[in-house]
């Protein structure tokens, strides 16, 4: 048994989740170039501060993808089959569903998201605001397989993954991602994802990096759900947020800098750290019409309509499960 598993071994951590988010954050931090995995942003804090990244004003992707979900929503709802079950990968604040719950005559909604407690505020809020809507909630990592309800087995299974949640994978578990979809749905599936595009790098550097400091602490809160679940003793001052566009991989990156020489420990493990060294928490990879269209094919999907906003700076896509 490496320290690693000993570690483990002996922490009697609550429950799987957390056994498996301290599995992987040892794991993680322990390689060089050190890493995090951005699902682990999302506990109530993280969800709560990336709902008011989407408000702020240099963050361009909710608002124009909003726009676009409003403008098209009858094209969208003719699309949709009646009665379909929606079932939302990563599902955050309800706002962009809402949309195509006004608009299309959903059957069923399955929200899917890994934080718990933040789901089932979401859930009782559109059950109160759609009374007659079916709402079953997962609380599941949608990066990997889960069951849905057995309550939606007989209605069409229509996919909803907005937000350009798909740029965070790398190329290779983008496909991954579309594939499992694919398979969790089922025959006949349809899916709507929202793609980031291509642009201006100065915009994209001040999305990722605005002046109110809001991205910063949601990058930082990753290391206070270490502290907190995981007993770890991260010093918040002696780390910095950066964000900065990788041009050869169409890619923002989200780091933390350790600002000086520095050890941290969590479940008896010790985690040095260089001054300047880097924990590369995030990417957001950018994509062109093509090279995702590309990308769905390749992955078991068919795009049957796309729509961008009129400066090009978002898109959503209708796929359809390929024979």
């Amino acid at each position: 048994m490496n320290v690693h598993a000993t570690a483990l071994a002996e922490a009697h951590l609550p429950d799987e989740q957390t056994s498996v988010f301290a599995r992987d954050a040892i794991d993680d931090l322990s390689q060089r170039p050190k890493r995090l995995s951005p699902k682990y942003f999302y506990d109530a804090t993280g969800s709560e501060l990336f709902e008011a990244i989407t408000r702020l004003p240099e963050y361009y992707p909710t608002r124009t993808e909003l726009s676009i979900l409003r403008d098209r929503s009858s094209e969208i709802a003719a699309i949709i089959p009646k009665g379909a079950a929606l079932v939302e990968f990563g599902a955050g604040a309800t706002t962009k569903v809402r949309l195509l719950l006004e608009n299309c005559a959903i059957g069923a909604y399955v929200p899917v998201d890994i934080s718990g407690d933040f789901l089932k505020v979401q859930a009782d809020a559109l059950r109160k605001d759609f009374p007659e809507l079916a709402v079953y909630p997962v609380a599941a990592d949608f990066t990997a397989p889960f069951a849905l309800p057995a309550a939606i087995a007989g209605m069409p299974k229509v996919g909803f993954f907005p937000g350009s949640t798909l740029g965070n994978f790398e190329p290779h578990e983008a496909c991954a991602f579309l594939r499992s979809a694919r398979e969790i749905l089922g025959a006949g599936a349809q899916m709507i994802i929202g793609v980031d595009l291509e642009k201006d790098e100065r915009v994209l550097y001040e999305a990722y990096n605005d002046a109110a400091g809001v991205t910063a602490r949601f990058n930082l809160n990753v290391l206070v759900r270490i502290n907190r679940e995981l007993g770890g003793n991260f010093d918040l001052s002696a780390f910095s947020h950066r964000a900065i566009y990788n041009r050869e991989r169409h890619r923002i990156e989200m780091h933390l800098i350790s600002k000086k020489p520095q050890t941290v420990r969590m479940l008896g493990t010790s985690i040095a750290f260089r001054a300047g060294e880097s924990i590369h928490t995030e990417n957001s990879y950018k994509y062109s019409l093509e090279r995702f269209s590309a990308l769905a094919r390749g992955s078991g999907w068919t795009a049957v309509k796309s729509w961008t906003d009129k400066a090009g700076m978002f898109s959503v896509h209708a796929l359809v499960a390929s024979d």
